[in-house]
């Protein structure tokens, strides 16, 4: 089950940037949420801008050692894991490749070296975070004890999945990508299917009550999207919880919604 970007979250298309400014070879005005990243890019460079492309004479992905002593694999998931946070508390416009590489402990055209480009690091998130959270939902509804219990089974297992990256949510239902673009379609792609699975379990929950109605289910579905939008945005909101509070606080409000109908 899935959802589209709540208002209780962070709204990361309002945060700015604080990089430092790196080049100034590009002219032209950038407009927040509809920069083009890599060798397409036009606009002035302003403070938080990156540098564009792989260095010179470096493959996107080149294979070999990581930095400091650092093994490779284990450095882009450092880099990965950072890139999830900015990400998802600034979105894909205002996230600053030199703040990722800061929280890593490596220079920026490091980041570009392991993943190409802003957009190639992003998608690299995506790939991360995407299936993980729809491996975890999909086990959930195979191993829900009943239909009634459906519901807290999935929201367990999406607390379950953020536990140690919350933001990463975000990642998934960025608004401050450019619709169209690639990373646009990366994460489209990623929601689909975990609408899908939304789509799957609502359906299942009316026909178990004898209600065979698509309206009804698709709207089931909204419902159910957004609720868990606004629940993940409100535990961003509280450090102190864990995924196991926030499971046991879900169970207490669905029973009392059971209860009170």
């Amino acid at each position: 089950m899935t959802t589209a970007r709540a208002s209780a979250a962070p709204d990361p298309a309002s945060a700015a940037s604080a990089d430092e400014q790196t080049g100034g070879e590009r002219t032209g005005a950038r407009q927040l949420g509809g920069e083009r990243t890599g060798d397409e890019r036009t606009g002035a460079r302003q403070p938080g801008d990156e540098q564009t492309g792989a260095p010179q004479g470096t493959s996107s992905r080149s294979r070999g050692a990581g930095t400091k002593g650092v093994p490779r694999a284990r450095r882009e998931e450092q880099i990965v894991a950072a890139a999830l946070e900015e990400f998802g508390r600034r979105g894909h416009a205002a996230a600053s490749m030199a703040a990722i590489a800061r929280r890593v402990g490596v220079t920026k055209p490091m980041l570009y070296t392991y993943f190409g480009s802003k957009d190639g690091l992003y998608a690299a998130c995506l790939e991360h975070i995407g299936p993980r959270l729809l491996a975890a939902i999909e086990t959930a509804m195979a191993t829900s004890p009943s239909r009634d219990r459906l519901p807290q089974a999935v929201l367990a297992a999406i607390f379950d999945t953020l536990e140690a990256q919350r933001y990463a949510w975000f990642v998934l239902y960025d608004r401050t990508l450019p619709p169209g673009s690639e990373p646009w379609r990366a994460a489209h792609r990623h929601r689909e299917a975990i609408d899908d699975l939304a789509a799957a379990g609502t359906g299942a929950l009316l026909r178990g009550q004898g209600n065979d109605d698509a309206l009804d289910a698709d709207a089931l579905k909204q419902v159910w999207t957004g609720t868990v939008s606004a629940l993940v945005g409100w535990w961003v909101s509280q450090p102190e919880l864990s995924a196991h509070d926030m499971s046991a606080r879900c169970t207490r409000l669905l029973s009392a919604i059971r209860d009170g109908a």
